[in-house]
């Protein structure tokens, strides 16, 4: 990433609880994901972006676009910067069916092609459905959707989603991922996504910022940040990794598809995939388990060569998050401290990675 590309993001704000201090340089597109514990400062951060907030010694840029700049006295206010901003509430006003709410959106944008963009946005989050609807007649999700809609509408540098699905509940969760998905595979902005749920960060991450206690714990490639042992930035039953990887063969007889990553291959559940797709795996430690060699006999069909690059204490004293690479791609591994010993499992032995399980989030 260049000087001129991406997001940069350098605040200092003191809170009661802690001092907010972070200084990032983010992709310039994707989904960039704050993640961390509540009260650890992410929504702070999203604020002073947004100019809601103004924070101290800082610098806030967007490419060659300077939002503010306390060494050189610049502070713009926030209706002057080129943002989205999509909160936890959808706020949509109730007196205004959903193209009027739409239409409003777009009154600040004096940006050309302000009536093709937001066709654009309804045809992104499939909501040309609900055009003449009352917002009160709108599920959670639904309503989302439009909000989501409305901030795109007006072309913005930079997308903010604060928590967007902290309100619905799982049902309606799982109705809005695929299209923010799809937001991020087809949308060539930066989004800056505030989360504290393990799913959305696995489902929607290209680039992960843990924060905590107002500090940067760990940043990078998702691949990256959920495959560290040392300091798991999730931790319990959902610890595990996330794979890119693409589909290359589909067995319709048993209703499975092969996938190629960088590591080798894996078959998975087939929903309806077609050759060259691209999916996102995401193999949970618990899923993963070692042994000395290959078996063709067992019932775990997935099963690839590696080595042990560390192993490190779990939660529990009994066990162990052994981390493996299988060629470029990492797997973690949840296993018993006895099957350590028993094993004689250290860094640099030769294992096989047995996965159980693999979920394919898209």
């Amino acid at each position: 990433m260049t000087q001129a590309d991406g997001l940069h993001i350098r605040l200092s704000l003191a809170r009661p609880d802690f001092a907010l201090a972070v200084d990032l340089a983010l992709p310039s597109s994707g989904i960039s994901v704050l993640y961390g514990p509540s009260g650890s400062g992410k929504t702070s951060v999203l604020r002073c972006v947004a100019g809601l907030e103004r924070a101290t010694h800082s610098q806030v840029r967007v490419g060659r676009e300077v939002w503010q700049d306390d060494a050189k006295a610049v502070f713009r206010p926030p209706w002057t910067r080129d943002l989205g901003y999509v909160f936890q509430e959808a706020s949509l006003f109730a007196h205004l069916n959903v193209q009027e709410n739409l239409a409003f959106g777009l009154q600040r944008s004096r940006k050309p092609g302000a009536t093709a963009a937001l066709d654009r946005s309804i045809d992104l989050l499939g909501i040309g459905y609900l055009l003449q609807r009352n917002p009160s007649h709108l599920s959670g999700g639904e309503r989302q959707r439009v909000a989501i809609a409305r901030a795109l509408a007006t072309q913005p540098r930079l997308l903010l989603l604060d928590e967007p699905l902290a309100a619905l509940d799982q049902a309606r969760r799982l109705e809005i991922l695929p299209w923010l998905e799809k937001m991020r595979d087809e949308l060539r902005i930066p989004m800056l996504y505030v989360t504290h749920s393990p799913e959305e960060l696995t489902r929607l991450a290209d680039f992960v910022v843990v924060l905590r206690a107002g500090q940067v714990a760990a940043c990078g490639p998702t691949q990256q940040v959920l495959s560290q042992t040392e300091a798991p930035v999730i931790v319990g039953d959902e610890a595990g990794v996330v794979v890119p990887a693409t589909v290359v063969e589909r067995d319709l007889r048993w209703h499975l598809a092969k996938v190629d990553f960088v590591g080798g291959s894996l078959w998975v559940r087939d929903g309806s995939m077609h050759l060259g797709q691209s999916v996102r795996l995401r193999i949970l430690a618990r899923d993963v388990s070692l042994a000395m060699h290959a078996n063709p006999m067992s019932s775990i069909q997935n099963q690839l060569p590696g080595h042990v690059e560390s192993v490190v204490d779990d939660a529990h004293p009994s066990q162990a998050l052994v981390r493996v690479r299988c060629g470029e791609a990492i797997l973690v591994a949840r296993v018993t401290r006895r099957a350590l010993s028993a094993l004689q499992l250290s860094p640099g032995s030769q294992v096989w990675a047995q996965v159980k399980s693999v979920a394919v989030m898209s």
